[in-house]
């Protein structure tokens, strides 16, 4: 990228010009810590970033068209910026800074004229990974983690999750060095790499997790406070034997809710101050550290005196006794202990004792013999045990006794809880989490794209530094007994890790209480603030509450919310019981932080450009497995349930939610997933078995570009039920220059109402010079590949008799040519406005199927899809097809009614007998207005001097024929004679009588209208099959809540189309809800498996 600009001067303004430009320059830019969205609300469908080119001021482009130089470019500079004021904007852009300043600083930023050099890789990223990286668990469980599990073990467990949050920690460093990153931290990465569905998912996750955490350094400081600092404070004393920890579980909970209040109202009041503190608490972390390094030094020519009693092998608690020893020597003899007196009845030398103390003796080993003293060799292995186990030294000799006795009043140190590897791995887990301290702050960051890769790796390399070696460092220097003592009660009550360090134990007592207490206040600081984050994005509807607060910005609703969800975790009262919880959070955000990477990485989208280079899709992959083992090795339960978590708010947000439009790298995985899936599907048509119909709905709209027949889109819902393709198509009349804003109004009418009909598809408007060719266009070039449509459904054309509309009638019939030659079928939906609405529910009824001829099997599966959806599941099947004279229709009947078995379709059948009779001179009647009318259309088509000729012609005619008087018949036809079964004999006589009467029929018919014998013969006979078939389908078919029927071809002569609608019309009359099948020849069903 060129880092080198040679600015070169245009012709000098005018004084005017020029004071017009000073003033622009000299405008201040965007007041400091104002909210880029403040004007906007939440879920406006916008994105959250400020981005300086787009929004331009009227006033702005005012001063544009003020000068002569750029006159070209005036229509450009109407929606587009001129190079000089973006390069201003810019410059002078600054991100909302992240964290607390934004809120409590708001009032003073204002007034500050020249922003503040923002902060450097050190202070802005360094320390603040470091004081949220190392904290509770540092000082209250790694020398526990480490006698249990044993210096391999649990050299183990840290190498993998610090391996697991560096790996994080480049994928991070990837994703939010390309491109600025606002308010969120890692919930803004997610989001906008993943799209809202994740971002929303594993944001609210974070947000759990980060809450969760606050829950969990408040339970440290209070069991610092009330086990090392002053364990006289305890409010709930325990009644009973053995009820000292249910006790300590209680003052946990009233102590830390009464601390939760106290923290809640500290950050509502003013986070100001804890960010002052910030500094107070990183000191308190960091002189720990040192103390606990100087304290191992020491220990190697110094190691301190701290006695610990064992009886046999079994540590003994010093809580209630300072002499290890059973009898001591006075100076009137000897004189049985305290310790005697615990384990005895009695205290003198002849009472009744407990029978592992009277048969092993006491001894006293060094608590801390320093990292000389080859103690490493003794713990290296682990040390798992069940609860309730004595705290053993194996190396030590000791009696055995045949009956335990575990009485609470005896002093034993006893595990508390069941010990095993993948639960240790649950509780250290939180230990390394923190890594988004630096990106949660860019804004505060002089130059956040060098700042945060090395300053949050620099932070993990120095915390695994200090975790790996402070492992090493514990199992060289501290007892293997001390180590698995978690409260120090071999100590008298004093903190392990205190006894190591110099120079004296309360530097890390205080210490690690400070840290923990400032570490609450930042998680109850920051934990409200990704709520708002998510809250203002408008992606998750019920949460929009949160994203309000005070006047300053101060999320007051998210506060409560944060306080509430802490108060559960805090009335769990355990701390290893919080940690797994939140080592699930953590680690599914970790999780999709890798994904998010390696998707961008494998897209190779043109935007992913991050100047941290040292990435790649491996690693981002191998780090989100092994988040992935890590949330089952901590707890499958737990991991299963916050996927859950998560998969539930991910639907929700899919259903409910606002339409986003991030660039999100899932929406780009989708594109070249759908670019795969079509290069891979074959162009040629699918196998029958996979055919299903792949529809082209052909709407009308009206003049204010509204769609004329909705309830041709339920229709379409009902019959593909989401499944396959649809294709919603439109045409507009016109050119497409002039039509540009009709047809992005007519889209979004359709969209919309494919929305409310819940039509899963696409939509497809072309503007032609004429309706006839759009359509036409539509039928050829909708689809994309091999994902092509194979059917077209449009409306009947109800206004084709109209005389103000001729050319509809043309139009369609020409449609079906097309689809008849693009080999696609056909459905015609005829009083389309009487179709039921998704809404509906058919209660009873039939859809009947007349079956007159086999264009590849369509008529039989459209009633099946129908009836998957709930409108139409009620009503039964039925199929009518017509036999012939000369057919067997109860082998017919037969026949079908296997075909249907083997197609595994229930219905009824019926075979329906249509007699060879005279043409009724209704059909004859029927025929004369039909030709009169195509000639009317015709007229509409010829020239002045050409229709009145036609008119004249038609006179004449129709003077002649009132020569020979007839009465019109208006009768209706009469039922064709149906019967059930031919016989020869009925044959031979039906045929005979036919031909004696035809000659003598049709001298007496023409004798009635003279005009008849002028009729094509051709249309007669047509016009008699469309009245014969009407009457036998309204005897049968009346009451059918849906008729499905076989469409006819058009003639192949054109001059007959005026023809087609009319028998089309004749076919369908009386007829509620008809849909007129038009099959594409090929096979769409079969009865194979």
């Amino acid at each position: 990228m060129p880092t080198n600009f040679t600015v070169v001067p245009v012709e000098a303004r005018a004084d005017g010009d020029q004071d017009e430009a000073a003033e622009l320059t000299e405008a201040p830019g965007a007041p400091e810590g104002h909210e880029p969205d403040s004007s906007s609300p939440a879920g406006d469908g916008h994105s959250r970033e400020n981005s300086p080119i787009i929004n331009n001021g009227d006033m702005e482009r005012e001063s544009f068209f003020e000068g002569k130089n750029m006159a070209l470019f005036e229509e450009e500079m109407d929606s587009n910026p001129m190079v000089s004021s973006l390069l201003n904007k810019l410059a002078n852009y600054t991100n909302l800074s992240q964290g607390v300043v934004e809120h409590e600083e708001d009032e003073e930023s204002r007034r500050r004229e020249v922003k503040s050099p923002g902060m450097g890789t050190f202070i802005g990223v360094y320390l603040p990974c470091l004081q949220n990286i190392l904290g509770v668990i540092l000082f209250l469980r790694l020398t526990w983690i480490v006698g249990v599990a044993g210096v391999l073990e649990s050299f183990l467990i840290v190498f993998m999750c610090c391996t697991c949050t560096m790996l994080t920690a480049i994928s991070m460093s990837a994703i939010a060095t390309n491109g600025v990153v606002p308010a969120g931290g890692s919930y803004y990465m997610i989001s906008r790499s993943l799209g809202p569905e994740f971002g929303g998912a594993v944001g609210l996750c974070f947000y759990l997790g980060t809450t969760f955490a606050g829950a969990m350094y408040i339970l440290g400081t209070i069991e610092i406070f009330l086990t090392y600092i002053s364990p006289g404070a305890a409010i709930i004393h325990a009644e009973s034997e053995g009820g000292e920890a249910v006790a300590l579980l209680h003052n946990m909970r009233v102590y830390g809710t009464c601390t939760l209040v106290l923290m809640a109202m500290v950050v509502f009041v003013g986070v100001k101050y804890v960010n002052k503190l910030a500094l107070v608490f990183l000191a308190c972390v960091v002189l720990s550290i040192l103390a606990i390094y100087a304290g191992v030094i020491k220990t190697a020519f110094d190691p301190p005196d701290i006695p610990v009693c064992l009886l046999g092998n079994r540590t003994l608690s010093r809580r209630s006794f300072d002499i290890c020893a059973k009898v001591h020597a006075t100076n009137n003899g000897t004189t049985t202990t305290a310790l005697w007196g615990l384990f005895c009845n009695g205290s003198s030398p002849s009472a009744t004792c407990d029978e592992y103390f009277a048969q092993n003796n006491l001894t006293e080993i060094q608590g801390i013999p320093g990292v000389a003293s080859g103690v490493l060799l003794d713990n290296l292995w682990s040390a798992y045990s069940d609860k309730g186990a004595f705290v053993e030294k194996k190396s030590t000799p000791s009696v055995p006794v045949s009956e335990e006795s575990r009485s609470s009043r005896l002093p034993y140190v006893l595990t508390d809880i069941m010990t095993y590897f993948t639960m240790l791995v649950g509780i250290y887990f939180p230990s390394v989490t923190g890594i988004m301290a630096g990106s949660n702050r860019s804004g505060d960051l002089k130059d956040a794209q060098k700042s945060i890769p090395t300053g949050t790796i620099m932070a993990i390399v120095t915390t695994s530094f200090i975790y790996l070696s402070c492992i090493v460092l514990f199992g060289a220097c501290i007892e293997g007994v001390i180590l698995r003592d978690k409260f120090g009660e071999a100590l008298q009550g004093n903190l392990v890790i205190g006894m190591l360090a110099w120079p004296s134990p309360w530097v890390i007592v205080i210490g690690s209480f400070f840290s923990t207490c400032g570490a609450g206040l930042q998680s109850l600081t920051g934990a409200p603030r990704l709520l708002q984050a998510i809250a203002r994005d408008g992606i998750i509807p019920f949460l929009q509450v949160f994203g309000h607060g005070k006047a300053n910005g101060e999320p007051t609703w998210a506060l409560l919310l944060t306080a509430l969800i802490c108060e559960t975790g805090i009335l769990i009262a355990s701390l290893d019981s919080v940690a797994p919880i939140l080592s699930m959070f953590f680690l599914m955000c970790y999780m999709f932080v890798n994904l998010a990477c390696a998707v961008q990485t494998l897209l190779r989208t043109p935007n992913w450009r991050p100047r941290f280079r040292y990435y790649h899709w491996t690693l981002s992959f191998l780090g989100m497995s092994l988040c992935l083992a890590l949330m089952f090795i901590c707890s499958w339960y737990y991991a299963l349930f916050a996927m859950l978590i998560a998969g539930c708010i991910y639907k929700y947000i899919e259903y409910r939610g606002a339409e986003k439009e991030w660039g999100d790298g899932i929406r780009g995985l989708s594109l070249n997933a759908a670019r795969y899936a079509l290069l891979r599907v074959e162009h040629g048509p699918p196998h029958t078995k996979n055919w299903r119909p792949q529809v082209l709905v052909m709407l009308n709209l009206d003049s204010e570009q509204c769609v004329k027949h909705p309830r041709l889109l339920s229709f379409t819902t009902q019959l593909k039920a989401g499944k396959g393709l649809t294709i919603v198509g439109s045409v507009l009349e016109g050119t497409y220059l002039d039509k540009h804003t009709e047809a992005q109004q007519a889209e979004e009418n359709i969209r919309s109402l494919m929305s409310a009909e819940k039509t899963k598809g696409f939509c497809q408007l072309v503007v032609s010079s004429n309706l006839r060719d759009g359509m036409s266009h539509l039928i050829q070039s909708a689809g994309l590949g091999g994902m092509k449509h194979n059917t077209v459904l449009m409306a009947w054309p109800e206004s084709w008799k109209d005389e103000d509309n001729p050319f509809s009638w043309k139009n369609f019939v020409d449609t079906v040519r097309d689809t008849t030659a693009a080999q696609q079928a056909l459905l015609v939906a005829k009083n389309v406005d009487l179709f039921p609405q998704n809404q509906e529910r058919f209660s009873d009824g039939h859809i009947d199927v007349w079956w007159i001829v086999h264009d590849g099997g369509l008529l039989m599966l459209l009633p099946f899809l129908l009836r998957q959806h709930k409108v139409w599941r009620k009503c039964r099947m039925r199929i009518f097809t017509v036999a012939q004279v000369d057919d067997n229709s109860i082998q017919m009947k037969k026949d079908l009614q296997t075909f249907l078995y083997h197609l595994r379709i229930s219905a009824e059948v019926e075979v329906v007998e249509m007699v060879e009779n005279d043409i009724s001179a209704f059909t004859y009647e029927k025929t004369l207005v039909m030709e009169q009318r195509s000639q009317m259309l015709k007229q509409m088509q010829l020239s002045k001097t050409e229709r009145e000729r036609e008119a004249q012609l038609i006179h004449d005619r129709n003077t002649a024929s009132h020569s020979a008087v007839a009465a019109r018949s208006q009768a209706p036809p009469t039922p064709d004679k149906v019967q059930m079964t031919w016989t020869k004999e009925k044959l031979i006589a039906e045929k005979f009588k036919n031909k004696d009467n035809s000659v003598s029929g049709f001298k007496d018919l023409f004798s009635l209208k003279p005009e008849w014998g002028n009729l094509n013969q051709s249309n007669v006979r047509r016009m008699h099959t469309a009245v014969k078939l009407n009457g036998v389908v309204l005897n049968k078919s009346q009451d059918a809540q849906l008729v499905l029927l076989n469409m006819p071809g058009p003639p192949k002569n054109r001059q007959g189309d005026e023809n087609y609608m009319e028998f089309l019309e004749v076919l369908t009359e009386g007829l509620n809800r008809v849909l007129l099948v038009r099959g594409s020849g090929r096979e769409v069903i079969t009865i194979y498996s």
